[in-house]
């Protein structure tokens, strides 16, 4: 089970600990932030390298050389500083709407941690001033559009950095304004310049399309958990059939995933008087109903590899070149190559998709009087002059029509930049951002279930055929939703109902709920 970030007060950074929970901690729920003393010393020790490479003129890749294309042009030592300033300022080119405040919060953690690693040059004093930054809630503003995902998130990063020079802006006690402003009221002393190496320190780096991605993540293993709860309070509102969950069915076929949500259906069902009196109706289901556990089972596999991906790369180090301290080796490699992170963000994305497909289906079957065993036609009591819950399908048909159109993949593209030098790029951060819209989508569809499967239970209990009893857990949830939301009785404006249950969705009371009625469930 995992873990709420909510809870979580306070973290101590060191460039291997960090995890999906402390990170939606700090950048959603603004815990505090502290650095490692061995992270300190770790820094120290690589500044004074950089700091050697510089003074003995050592040919090395954006220390005493230029970026991208002008690797091959040497720079003078008395301009190496304004090189570094020069890159952050050249690079702030992004456009768009601004990220929300979390997803920039997460970038300067995940940019900081980088850091922490000790092999990238850059002073200790610009990852405190990051950790300041978190800690008094100074949030750069940074347009989403412009990163091509290697060389990691140059532009947004860019952007990022700016209020440490003093410059950009920044949103300071919930208000708008110049970067230095913010930084001057919240007492964050900024920089004049940065120092030979910082530059590519701060921008190369996979932190914004990791921060969305993290966020959407997270979001998204809870909205897996949420999917189950939805599915199996419409099987009873669909009279479902429970033989299709008998574990010795999935076992025989091994999938994790499958067995963990034939288990949770189970769960979610047992003590339903409904679901007891109808298993002798037919011989088997819809695949919408039938097929859950391998549908969402599938669903939650693909979460766990995006998982296992995520929790490596929030305590990577994704810079270039970097330093080893035991042979004063500079190395340039490829680290700042977001390609792990975009095909596990477009497998997010695919696998949050499909959530909101087979809930449609099931939003479906709930409406059409051909398909939902017995139900009155689209949900109403007098049909004809109210259309009950026809057009909660169309919306649902909708948003799951877009998913398909976004979840297809970034990374398959790849467009050459900087003269060809940064020939195959990854455009992770494009496949983050598209799963967080995916997300978002699914989880206004699984509201439109759960708003629909609400109405079909009390459509059933009139309808008195199968009794009247819905499982102890599914009451809790029903009478979640009808503190907010009547029954629909005769037409209204439905949009306040739906606006409800999204919030319902959203928040952390329904999952509450089913965690304490149900241990076992996850």
């Amino acid at each position: 089970m995992l873990m709420k970030p909510s809870a979580v007060k306070e973290i101590v950074i060191d460039g291997h600990s960090l995890t999906i929970e402390t990170f939606v901690a700090v950048a959603r729920y603004g815990a505090k932030v502290s650095l490692a003393p061995k992270a300190m010393e770790a820094m120290k020790e690589s500044r004074a390298l950089a700091e050697k490479i510089a003074a003995e003129k050592r040919v090395a890749y954006g220390i005493t050389t230029g970026f991208g294309d002008f690797a091959t042009v040497a720079v003078p030592e008395e301009m190496s500083n304004q090189l570094s300033t020069n890159l952050i300022l050249s690079h702030c080119t992004a456009t768009g709407d601004p990220y929300s405040q979390e997803v920039v919060r997460g970038m300067l953690l995940l940019r900081a941690n980088a850091l922490c690693g000790g092999v990238s040059g850059v002073r200790p004093l610009l990852v405190e001033m990051m950790v300041e930054m978190l800690n008094k809630n100074v949030v750069p503003v940074v347009p989403q559009k412009g990163s091509l995902g290697a060389s990691g998130d140059l532009t947004p990063l860019a952007h990022m950095c700016l209020p440490l020079l003093g410059k950009g802006r920044a949103v300071y006690e919930g208000v708008e304004m110049d970067g230095g402003e913010a930084m001057a009221k919240a007492g964050i002393q900024t920089v004049d310049t940065l120092v030979c190496k910082e530059g590519l320190g701060l921008t190369n780096g996979t932190c914004a399309m990791t921060s969305v991605g993290t966020l959407a993540l997270y979001d998204t293993i809870r909205a897996a958990k949420t999917a189950d709860v939805v599915a199996s309070l419409s099987m009873e509102a669909l009279t479902g059939l429970k033989n299709a969950f008998d574990p010795r069915v999935h076992q025989v076929r091994g999938h994790k995933g499958q067995m963990q949500v034939a288990k949770n259906i189970l769960l979610l069902t047992e003590g339903s008087e409904i679901l007891s009196k109808c298993q002798n109706d037919r011989v088997q289901d819809a695949y919408s109903l039938r097929c859950i556990p391998q549908v969402h089972g599938a669903i939650r596999d693909a979460i766990e590899y995006v998982r296992s991906k995520v929790e490596i790369e929030l305590n990577a180090v994704t810079d270039n070149p970097l330093m080893f301290l035991d042979d004063e080796a500079v190395i340039s490699g490829g680290n700042f190559h977001g390609e792990p992170m975009a095909l596990a963000f477009d497998f997010l994305g695919i696998a949050c998709s499909e959530i909101a497909d087979i809930s449609e289906r099931r939003t479906e079957r709930m409406v059409n009087a051909a398909l939902s065993n017995g139900l009155t036609p689209f949900l109403t009591t007098q049909g004809g002059v109210n259309s009950g819950f026809m057009i909660v399908q169309y919306s649902a048909a909708s948003m799951v029509s877009e998913n398909k159109v976004l979840a297809h993949p970034a990374s398959v593209d790849s467009i050459p930049s900087s003269a060809n030098q940064e020939d195959m790029v990854s455009m992770g951060t494009t496949a983050a951002r598209k799963s967080g819209w995916i997300l978002q989508n699914t989880l206004s569809v699984l509201a439109d279930e759960l708003l629909t499967a609400c109405q079909a239970i009390d459509i059933r209990r009139r309808l008195n055929t199968h009794g009247q009893g819905i499982s102890p857990v599914h009451q809790k949830v029903y009478e979640l939703v009808r503190e907010k939301v009547d029954f629909y009785e005769i037409d209204r404006e439905i949009r306040p109902d739906i606006e409800a249950v999204e919030k319902i969705i959203r928040d952390e009371k329904l999952l509450q709920i089913v965690d304490e009625m149900v241990p076992d469930f996850d």
